[in-house]
């Protein structure tokens, strides 16, 4: 079960989304997001153990993926771009995350190595994800195969969790731009209303 927080900024809203019961932490390594963290910095904000660093990239090179992870302690790396299985990195675990558009299937991950599939919502030229939800009904458990993980992003939030939860029976959540007060700045109170609803839907 993964609820995950991303495009955290700064160490007070790592601590506090640690502290409502989030057990994934997303830092954008993606330079034209507002959220973008340097990898530095990512390095220097500290989450307890059994807490997944995440790192979010759109298009890099592998070689700078694994240089990223490296720096910032990374045990997951997000692609969010055109990536092919040969560009994976080999030294993180690797989700990679899909828009879910009008026609959209599993069938073209059928091979993927990925530890999970993250699904999205379309978000037209931006990456990284739009804060726009899809038909959660469309990705339940009927329409892919079994053994498949899949986290659900885009538009999240304690309003809405609990019926994608209910409608996708997903292996993790993420939310983002609707837990903020600002891009990069997370609202406390959005946040851990969002990691309860969630928590209490995906342990249900």
């Amino acid at each position: 079960m993964i609820v995950k927080v991303c495009g955290i900024t700064n160490a007070e809203d790592a601590a506090a989304a640690i502290a409502d019961g989030a057990n994934a932490i997303g830092f954008n390594f993606y330079t034209q997001s507002p959220r973008y963290i340097a990898p530095g910095r990512a390095a220097e904000i500290f989450t307890a153990r059994g807490v997944r660093r995440v790192g979010v990239f759109v298009n890099e090179a592998r070689a700078r993926v694994e240089e990223i992870a490296r720096i910032a302690g990374l045990d997951v790396a997000q692609l969010h771009g055109e990536e092919a299985v040969g560009d994976y990195p080999a030294a993180v675990m690797v989700w990679k995350a899909a828009r879910v558009s009008a026609g959209f299937s599993f069938g073209r991950f059928a091979d993927c190595p990925a530890e999970a599939l993250l699904l999205d919502g379309p978000a037209g030229e931006l990456y990284g994800g739009g804060g726009v939800s899809f038909d959660w009904q469309s990705v339940g458990q009927g329409s892919r195969t079994a053994f498949r993980r899949i986290i659900l992003a885009g538009g999240l939030d304690a309003s809405n969790v609990e019926r994608a939860v209910a409608m996708a029976h997903p292996w993790g959540v993420d939310a983002c731009s609707r837990i903020e007060s600002a891009p990069g700045k997370k609202d406390h109170k959005k946040m851990l209303e969002f990691i309860r609803a969630a928590r209490r839907a995906l342990e249900s």
